[in-house]
């Protein structure tokens, strides 16, 4: 009876250690993946593009005479107004110039005033009095003309502003139209960044703009469009202008680098994001595994991948999947339809990043 006993339970016990050993076998075959939610692309997609400020006026000022600069009355950095005098030429030439114009316009009027009062008491015939009249009004032209020309040799500033730089010295001869000073407006500046053409074919699209610089964290600066080039550069980007709203806010200053965000409205989108690691290619097909939580199983659900996102994201189309659907999104090469997977556990305080 005593060794009946011990034959049972050797029996038991050799039982149990072969049930445990084939489910720890079971266990150990089952794979660990990592798994992913899908998520429905929102109707709104945030672009974000590098741009420089620039300012709202930005130009170069010349005389429209020539000759050698006199004086020049602003140095580099200085505010002026409108209206201000910043430099002037030398006159001499223009004022004897003006001068003898003068002399020979008041002769010229004298007759011709003499003529035309003889004509209307019928004293002088049609062809005098016509001659006189043009005579008249050719030299009051050329006076005018040398009266501007006096007058350009004082250069103006033509609105509020800072003058940026001197391109020439006192007692340089410049010509006419030759660039002297350059200058910028104190009004709000402008941002002005570069797209690319497959932006720039959904530029209807675009939303609110708004832009952040490194040395203001944590403000934002709300943009307004002012215009978009509608032909594209020698590196086949088109340029956007955008006007800067400081209400509030430090002044950026010209020159500056900052990074624009814009809110593009996707309208009823059917897009769908995951990870990217989730897609793989399957027979010539693009797809991704379906975790069904019921069974631990997985599933492989044809999708059509139209883009890839800075973040690590991949937008696909499908009809066989649908947000809320969990997906494998790494490990996709390892595991193949039906077979049973078990999810990588959620990340906690001793699985930070959820590696383990």
């Amino acid at each position: 009876m005593k060794t009946l006993s011990l034959l049972l339970a050797a029996f038991l016990i050799s039982s149990f250690i072969t049930s445990c050993g084939k489910q720890v076998k079971d266990t150990a075959s089952i794979k660990t993946v990592k798994t992913d939610t899908v998520r429905m692309e929102g109707s709104q997609t945030l672009l974000q593009y590098p741009g420089k400020v620039k300012a709202s006026e930005d130009i170069s000022l010349a005389f429209r005479v020539s000759g050698t600069i006199r004086s020049i009355k602003v140095k580099d950095g200085q505010p002026v107004r409108a209206g201000q005098l910043l430099a002037e030429l030398d006159p001499t030439d223009y004022q004897i110039q003006l001068d003898a114009t003068e002399a020979q316009y008041k002769q010229v009027k004298s007759e011709a005033e003499r003529v035309i009062a003889l004509y209307n008491d019928g004293g002088t015939t049609p062809v005098a009095y016509d001659k006189a009249v043009y005579g008249l009004k050719q030299i009051t032209a050329l006076y005018e003309h040398h009266k501007d020309e006096l007058a350009y040799t004082k250069l103006y500033a033509p609105f509020n502003g800072y003058i940026q730089k001197h391109l020439f010295k006192t007692h340089e001869t410049v010509g006419a139209g030759m660039p002297v000073l350059s200058m910028v407006g104190q009004g709000a500046p402008e941002v002005e960044i570069n797209l690319p053409a497959a932006e720039y074919i959904r530029r209807e699209q675009f939303g609110d703009y708004q832009c952040m610089f490194d040395i203001y964290p944590g403000k934002v600066y709300p943009l307004k469009l002012i215009g978009i080039t509608h032909k594209a550069n020698a590196n086949q980007l088109y340029t956007m202008r955008l006007q800067l709203e400081t209400e509030g806010l430090p002044m950026p200053s010209a020159g500056m680098n900052t990074m624009v965000s814009i809110l593009l409205n996707d309208g009823e989108s059917q897009e769908m994001k995951v990870a990217s690691g989730a897609v793989l290619l399957n027979n010539g097909q693009s797809g991704v595994f379906v975790f069904h939580p019921q069974d631990s199983t997985v599933q492989f659900k044809k999708v059509d991948l139209l883009r890839l996102t800075n973040d690590g994201k991949a937008v696909i189309t499908s009809s066989d999947i649908q947000s809320g659907n969990i997906v494998v999104s790494a490990g996709v090469h390892s595991i193949r339809e039906g077979e049973k997977v078990r999810p990588l556990p959620a990340q906690t305080l001793t699985n930070v990043g959820g590696l383990l």
